[in-house]
C-alpha cells in the first residue's frame, strides 16, 4: 500500500501541470478502481493477527455446478450461466436479500454454471443462487457445514423455476433490473456530469421520477404486446404530481389479444419486481373500475431505489392465477395501479411481467 501511495503521488504530481482539473478527477477515479482490483485479488490478507480473522488456510471452500430445468423453453436442463451463487445464514429461499448479521460469500459462476466459492470462513450456511435470465431465486435443499481447510464438493445442482404454462407474453428481462427500460433524461439544471458518459448509468442523475409527470400528464401508459418495445415501459412506476404537494394514484395498462380461451382453467402472471417504495400494486383484468382487484402486493417495500438513483433494490416475485373466465378471445386489459400516493417515491421498479397459459398447455 505505501508503495502504491508513493508511485500515486509522483505520478499525479506531474499530472497536475499536464491536464486540467476534470481530467484529474476521471484519472483518480479510474487509478482508485485498479488499485481496488489488486486489493480483492489479495483478499484474505495474511498480515492481520487476530484470531478473528482467519487466515486463507483456516478457511473453506465450496464447489459445484449449477443447472437450470424449464420444460418449456428445453427439454433437457441448461447451464446456469453467469448465474449469482452465495453462502449466507441459513435462512428461507431470498432471505439473504435482508441478512445483514451473517458473513455472506459470492461468486459469479462461469458460462457452464460451474462455481468455487473460496476463502469461506468456517461456519453453518445455506447455498442461495439467482440467474440472468430466470426469474425465482435457488436454494440448496441441506444446509452446509463449513469447516476450516475444508473443500466441499456439491456436483450437480438443478433448479426449476417457477412455471405452470407456456409464455403467451412478457415484458423486459428477469435481471432484477429495470435498466433496460426508458429512463428518461435527467433536468438540465439538475444534471451531474459524473454519468453523462457512460449511457448505462443515466439512471443514475436525481429527479426522473418527476419526468413520469412530464411524460404521461394526464392519460397513464399504456404497452400492447406486439407493437410497443421495452422502450416505451418507462422505468418506475411512480406517481403524478397533481399540484399543491400531492400526487395521484396512477394505473398503467398492458393490451393484449388472445385467439383462444380456456375458461375452464387457470392462467398465471408472474409479477416480478426490481425495487418497491411504500407501495402497493392492484391487479385487474378487463374491468378496472372493480372494486376488489384480482391481486394486491399490499403494503410493499422500504429500499427507496427510486428517490436514490438506483435502478434496483430488493427483489419481490409474485405467481398469480388468473382464472380463464376473466379473459376473453381477442382483446384483453391488464389494469396494474399503484394506489399509494401519498409522496413522489412511492412506486415500484418492474423487473419481468409474464403471462402463463394454463397448466399443461
Amino acid at each position: 500500500m505505501e508503495s502504491h501511495g508513493k508511485r500515486s503521488l509522483a505520478r499525479y504530481s506531474s499530472i497536475l501541470i499536464l491536464f486540467p482539473r476534470k481530467k484529474i478527477i476521471l484519472l483518480l477515479w479510474e487509478d482508485a478502481k485498479e488499485q481496488m482490483s489488486v486489493e480483492v485479488n489479495q483478499w484474505p490478507y495474511d498480515f492481520p493477527q487476530s484470531e478473528d480473522f482467519p487466515s486463507s488456510d483456516q478457511r473453506g471452500a465450496v464447489t459445484g455446478q449449477l443447472l437450470v430445468r424449464d420444460r418449456y423453453i428445453n427439454g433437457r436442463p441448461m447451464h446456469a450461466s453467469s448465474a449469482y451463487v452465495g453462502l449466507a445464514a441459513p435462512g428461507d429461499v431470498g432471505s439473504w436479500q435482508t441478512e445483514a448479521k451473517g458473513y455472506q460469500f459470492w461468486i459469479r459462476a462461469d458460462r457452464h454454471g460451474h462455481f468455487v466459492i473460496k476463502n469461506v470462513r468456517a461456519g453453518n450456511y445455506s447455498l442461495y443462487a439467482w440467474v440472468p435470465g430466470v426469474i425465482g431465486d435457488y436454494k440448496y435443499e441441506a444446509n452446509i457445514t463449513v469447516k476450516p481447510g475444508s473443500r466441499i464438493r456439491l456436483g450437480h445442482l438443478v433448479y426449476e423455476p417457477p412455471r405452470n404454462g407456456p409464455t403467451l407474453w412478457d415484458i423486459g428481462t428477469p435481471d432484477r433490473s429495470a435498466a433496460e427500460f426508458y429512463v428518461p433524461d435527467g433536468y438540465p439544471t439538475l444534471m451531474n456530469k459524473l454519468y453523462t458518459r457512460d449511457p448505462a448509468e443515466k439512471f443514475r442523475q436525481y429527479g426522473l421520477w418527476s419526468r413520469y409527470s412530464d411524460l404521461y400528464p394526464n392519460d397513464d401508459l399504456v404497452y400492447t404486446i406486439g407493437i410497443s418495445n421495452v422502450k416505451d415501459w418507462f422505468f418506475a412506476h411512480v406517481t403524478r404530481e397533481a399540484g399543491n404537494n400531492t400526487y395521484d394514484p396512477t394505473t398503467w395498462r398492458i393490451i393484449f389479444e388472445l385467439e383462444n380461451v380456456n375458461r375452464n382453467e387457470n392462467y398465471t402472471l408472474r409479477l416480478a419486481l426490481a425495487s418497491a417504495t411504500a407501495s402497493e400494486i392492484q391487479v385487474r383484468f378487463n374491468n378496472p373500475s372493480s372494486v376488489l382487484p384480482l391481486f394486491t402486493t399490499g403494503a410493499i417495500g422500504k429500499d427507496n431505489a427510486i428517490a436514490r438513483h438506483g435502478i434496483h433494490g430488493l427483489y419481490w416475485l409474485y405467481g398469480i392465477d388468473v382464472p380463464g373466465s376473466q379473459l376473453v378471445e381477442g382483446k384483453n386489459t391488464v389494469y396494474l395501479t399503484q394506489s399509494r400516493s401519498d409522496g413522489p417515491f412511492h412506486g415500484v421498479m418492474y423487473d419481468y411481467i409474464r403471462l402463463e397459459g394454463p397448466r399443461g398447455a
